[in-house]
């Protein structure tokens, strides 16, 4: 089966309604030069209904940065799934590392915010990976297993054909270090693995993408692997030169 390439920006807490504006005109005019990568863009909140505007009527999908386990009510300062869908969002990262390591979102409140965000017809995309003391510990496979188990758990194995998963070492995140891309492959093709273990079908269709900073320079080599279909891309989406050069790279 052939999956196609998904390029995501995770903007982070970055951007003001002016640079916003100048780097989605840039993404827009370069687009017809992306034929065969889909693109979205995940802003922060405030800025996610200027973005839809700014997007409506092309191909690049929006989606949050996270989401609330709870529908409504007295709930301070979070954000709802039917919130992200009244305005328009495609999309929702889920378990960003950040979010697990700055914020104690364990894989149970990360498999619930999964859950959450199916339910509302939302794509979650599910961010699984190991910090550098675990890789060094040569518990990497350890750790991504849990963290896609709890999911597994809670929804059952064909809940993941609705998502995509990004696997994201921890260490290789805005820290300028990579993975290799035969690293990166080792670890996709473990989720595909460990997927494949449950339902073969659902661990053939499903998008992994490698997150950890990718750059125009080092995606063609990485999104040509077997298993990695795409980027979860932090820093070089805030340019829309380096961003539109990893859309292009899409075999």
């Amino acid at each position: 089966m052939a999956r196609q390439i998904l390029v995501a920006g995770n903007w982070k807490m970055n951007g003001s309604k002016d640079s916003i504006n100048s780097l989605i005109d840039g993404i827009k005019a370069g687009l017809d030069s992306v034929d065969k990568a889909a693109v979205a863009v995940c802003p922060p909140y405030v800025y996610i209904s200027e973005v839809t505007g700014l997007v409506d009527g092309t191909a690049i999908g929006v989606g949050g940065q996270n989401l609330s386990t709870e529908a409504s009510g007295a709930f301070t300062g979070e954000i709802s799934a039917d919130m992200l869908n009244d305005f328009g969002c495609k999309y929702v990262i889920v378990g960003h590392s950040e979010r697990r390591s700055l914020y104690g979102e364990d894989d149970e409140l990360v498999a619930k915010k999964y859950a959450v965000a199916r339910a509302a017809g939302l794509i979650p995309i599910l961010c699984v990976g190991e910090t550098l003391e675990e890789r060094e510990s040569g518990v990497t496979e350890e750790v991504v297993a849990r963290q896609l188990d709890a999911v597994i758990a809670l929804e059952g194995v064909a809940a993941l054909a609705d998502g995509v998963i990004a696997y994201e070492p921890v260490w290789a995140i805005g820290t300028g270090m990579t993975a290799s891309p035969e690293q990166a492959q080792d670890v996709h093709a473990f989720i595909r693995a460990r997927i494949a273990e449950s339902d073969a079908g659902v661990a053939e269709k499903v998008q992994v993408l490698y997150g950890g900073s990718v750059k125009g320079s080092n995606a063609a080599e990485l999104f040509a692997k077997q298993d990695i279909d795409g980027g979860l891309i932090g820093g070089a989406s805030l340019d829309a030169e380096d961003f539109l050069a990893i859309c292009r790279s899409a075999p």
